[in-house]
């Protein structure tokens, strides 16, 4: 399956799941801040993703739930350290951490969702 392949079933996926028109949902697309995705779409999108690819999604692989967990030691001052970033690069490959790295203020994890990292994670998991 091709990259462009994959992006326009996740693509449909995002459209079936959170209710947007397909030319709002573009490679750079924030699940939250663009498309308006809360924390139970999340769910969904796992669940529409496991089916329309026929993969399996373990709970927490595709969104890590503890990325800036105070008990994780990874943030300090409002922001990821690198230590947190160096774990960041090891648990979720498929999202662009050197991106993130450039202003890692706790609050902008959120930014890392993007339709890209949804593209670069079922790319993995299919081995294509």
């Amino acid at each position: 399956m091709t990259s462009e392949e994959i992006f326009t079933k996740v693509r449909d996926t995002l459209v079936d799941a959170l209710g947007v028109d397909d030319d709002e949902v573009t490679l750079e697309s924030r699940l939250e801040s663009d498309l308006g995705a809360e924390s139970i779409d999340f769910l969904d999108i796992v669940f529409r993703l496991e089916k329309n690819f026929s993969i399996k999604i373990p709970r927490g692989e595709l969104f890590p739930e503890d990325l800036a967990s105070a008990n994780a030691g990874f943030v300090k001052d409002g922001l990821v350290t690198a230590e947190g970033l160096a774990a960041l690069r090891t648990k979720v490959p498929h999202i662009d951490v050197d991106a993130f790295a450039k202003d890692p203020k706790v609050e902008n994890i959120k930014d890392m969702f993007t339709v890209q990292m949804l593209v670069n994670f079922v790319k993995n998991k299919l081995g294509a």
